[in-house]
Order: C-alpha cells, then sequence, then structure tokens
C-alpha cells in the first residue's frame, strides 16, 4: 500500500495504490484544503477501508521481485522517496522553476544593492576622514 498527497490546482489529492500480486488497483481521494497528519490519518484510518473493499478494476503488472534488501539500503530509498517531489504536471515544474529563477534573481539585486550602499557608506566615511586631516 502507498499513499501518494500532493497538490494539484487548486486542491491537495492523494492517490493510494495496492498491489496484490500482480494486480495494482488505484484510488484517488480529493482532500480539498492542504491535509495535516491527523487528517491524513483519519483518512487511511475511516475512508480507505471501504475504497480498498470496492470493486475497482485492476491492471495486471509483473510478478513482484522476490529480493532481500539490506536495511540500511531500505532507509536510503525511504529517505530519497520523502525528498522526492510528487506527482505534478509541467505546468507546477514550469511555474516551480520560475519561482526559483525569480528568487535567485531578486537575491542577486538585493546583494548589488547592499555592495553598493556599503561602498558609498565607505566613500563617505574616507571623504570625511580626509577633510578631518586637512583641518576642515
Amino acid at each position: 500500500m502507498k499513499l501518494t498527497v500532493f497538490f494539484e490546482e487548486p486542491f491537495w489529492v492523494g492517490i493510494a495504490e495496492e498491489t496484490d500480486g500482480t494486480e495494482l488497483r488505484a484510488f484517488r481521494h480529493v482532500f480539498g484544503a492542504e491535509p495535516d497528519d491527523s487528517t491524513v490519518a483519519a483518512f487511511i484510518c475511516q475512508r480507505l477501508v471501504p475504497l480498498l473493499q470496492s470493486p475497482v478494476p485492476t491492471v495486471t503488472v509483473g510478478p513482484p521481485r522476490e529480493r532481500r534488501c539490506n536495511p540500511k539500503r531500505r532507509l536510503r530509498e525511504a529517505a530519497r522517496e520523502m525528498r522526492r517531489p510528487g506527482v505534478g504536471t509541467f505546468a507546477q515544474e514550469a511555474i516551480k522553476r520560475e519561482r526559483e529563477h525569480r528568487k535567485a534573481t531578486a537575491r542577486r539585486l538585493s546583494r548589488q544593492e547592499k555592495d553598493a550602499q556599503a561602498d558609498r557608506k565607505r566613500a563617505i566615511a574616507v571623504r570625511k576622514a580626509k577633510a578631518k586631516h586637512r583641518g576642515r
């Protein structure tokens, strides 16, 4: 059983996948607003069981691999899966990249303005020091 929660404009959606041998069943549930942990837990405990018992068309997949896996590798894979972004559309990815680009540009411009302000302050301080040295 695997539950993936992601943002699909304008709602948060959860997709539950269940593999039974060579049969794959998937369910889609719209959460609406961003669900917190208790909402997801309540969905799993209350709403998911009736979905699993309902007749749903299945897809035949290949046989599952019967390999033993090192526990450390399983931990790494679980961490990698948690870091991986959820299912999204190309438009969402484009918006994300554009936002990151604007953020980097704003950061660069802010840094340039800060450096220019520091240079102006330094020039004023040098001018004042020279004027004091000359006795003005």
